[in-house]
């Protein structure tokens, strides 16, 4: 059975983190996507990325974000790698970049300079603050964007120090949001005939995420602050609270909600207690309703609590990494994905969380050059040209 995007082929200039995931989403999906690496440089310099490595050059880092890839070592510094790249843009859908703002155009990744090669190209360009203003030289990362669009200021404890979010959850939303944006691109190109450069930046990405916290702000000056054990600023029972054995989270936040839990934790009196019966009363006692449901949690485990929930009040135990991959749910779905690397034998990664009625590729990652003669191949390029190329450390 066929791929959702099988026949779609990008071309990707992408190294790190955010890019590669923008990619991996199509690649999982049936692109067929191009990733090209200057060896000169050592290649995505996420290959370096520790403390956990494959082997040479193949960190788990690396792993996690380019399986289903095929590679090509090209210097398109270089005016013959700058002529391939435009042979290998005569047969693909897009072009994508993940680099600082300025880069594209100096390195002709953009459409004014890919079009003449192929009308109908896509040049997608991912970047920390765009290709225009004042900060489009700049280089930035995730913890930055969290850092300036108030990410910090609302995570963690209030009497804390600003915390960011534990994962780079600016670049994951910043690749999401790019592979969206460059299907956007080829789904206009292929009707109309003609490609456009489409931009995403981890700054945009990372201001477009406050969502209705902005909307707050903006439209009544409200400042959204830090609550106490990550409860939500306005609705109440959700957050954390404790059991015998940890943390359990509930959210009821539904008002439908409370009068179930109140039954199930052997508590019905608390649903026509008027400092208790709605939102706006609990929110107004709410920590009456933290005490409370702290003294009943923790007559029992976080695991006997699950349990009397299932099903029926919004509960989540609170986990560490090795708890969440190795929770029998996550097996159950089959989340977790065995699959063959060349050199070290069988890995896990997690699954795309697309789902079709088709069985997604999975392969591993692919070493630096390992497609290039093939990828060249395909562009139309005669084995004595590719040897020349070769020479000429052109390609590798």
């Amino acid at each position: 059975m066929s791929l959702p995007l099988e026949g779609v082929r990008i071309v990707a200039v992408e190294q790190y983190g955010a890019g590669p995931f923008a990619t991996q989403h199509l690649a999982d999906l049936g692109a067929d996507v191009i990733k090209i690496e200057n060896a000169k440089d050592g290649g995505d310099v996420g290959r370096a990325v520790g403390p956990h490595y494959f082997g040479p050059a193949d960190s788990h880092f690396y792993e996690a974000f380019n399986r289903n890839k095929r590679s090509i070592a090209l210097d398109l510094k270089s005016s013959e790698g700058k002529e391939v790249l435009l042979k290998l843009v005569e047969k693909a859908d897009a072009v994508f970049d993940n680099l600082r703002g300025d880069l594209p155009a100096s390195l002709g990744l953009d459409y004014a300079a890919l079009s003449r090669a192929n009308p109908a190209i896509v040049c997608a360009h991912l970047s920390a603050y765009g290709r225009t203003g004042s900060r489009k030289a700049w280089p930035g990362y995730d913890y930055l964007m969290q850092a300036e669009a108030g990410y910090l200021s609302l995570t963690g404890e209030p009497d804390g120090p600003p915390a960011r979010f534990g994962l780079s959850i600016i670049d994951l939303m910043t690749g999401t949001t790019a592979a969206m944006a460059l299907l956007a691109g080829i789904v206009e190109a292929r009707q109309s005939g003609r490609g456009r450069d489409v931009d995403v930046s981890l700054f945009d990405v990372a201001l477009h995420n406050l969502a209705y916290v902005a909307t707050w702000y903006l439209n009544g000056g409200h400042t959204t602050k830090r609550e106490p054990r990550s409860s939500h600023p306005s609705l109440t029972p959700s957050e954390l609270y404790r059991t015998r054995d940890g943390w359990i989270f509930l959210m009821c936040n539904k008002e439908k909600f409370w009068g179930v839990l109140a039954n199930v934790v052997g508590k019905p009196e608390w649903i026509d207690d008027p400092e208790l019966c709605n939102y706006a009363a609990r929110l107004k006692h709410r920590n009456r309703v933290r005490r409370e449901l702290d003294d009943v949690l923790m007559t029992a485990d976080t695991s006997t609590w699950m349990e009397r929930f299932a099903g029926k009040v919004p509960a989540a135990p609170v986990y560490d990494v090795a708890q969440a991959l190795d929770n029998p749910f996550v097996a159950e779905q089959a989340r977790v994905v065995e699959f063959e690397h060349p050199e070290h034998g069988p890995i896990k990664g997690v699954a795309s969380p697309v789902r079709i009625d088709a069985a997604l590729p999975m392969r591993a990652a692919p070493r630096m050059g390992e497609h290039t003669d093939e990828v060249l191949r395909e562009a139309g390029f005669a084995d004595d040209t590719i040897a020349w190329l070769r020479r000429q450390a052109v390609v590798q």
